[in-house]
């Protein structure tokens, strides 16, 4: 099983087992960055993914999930979101590349209910 697969499985399994909080960075195809906090990761990745949500996801495309990370309490979630967005381009780029080098979407085995 490659990195990138492994991730997403783990990503599955988070989202399975707990309903918790996880902090969350799109892609989009030239790697423009979102980072968002949800407790719900699919229907949020399947809102960006539909254009439900205005603003920069849906006017750049920006709909693969490049990493997640789970957390127990929305307060650790949200520091975490706030500090990734504070952090350089090149600094989430190592963040993304260190558990999913090749930038694949994590979510591409979801059902995101697209016909």
């Amino acid at each position: 099983m490659t990195r990138c697969r492994a991730a997403s499985a783990a990503i599955t399994r988070w989202i399975v087992r707990r309903p918790d909080y996880h902090v969350y960075i799109l892609a989009s195809r030239s790697r423009r960055l979102y980072v968002g906090v949800t407790r719900d990761l699919r229907r949020r990745v399947w809102q960006h993914r539909r254009g439900v949500l205005p603003g920069l996801t849906r006017r750049y495309g920006i709909t693969a999930l490049a990493h997640a990370e789970h957390f127990p309490d929305v307060r650790a979630a949200i520091a975490r979101e706030k500090q990734l967005k504070r952090w350089p381009r090149w600094r989430k780029d190592r963040l993304i590349e260190a558990s999913n080098p090749a930038w694949e979407d994590l979510s591409a085995a979801w059902d995101h209910g697209e016909t």
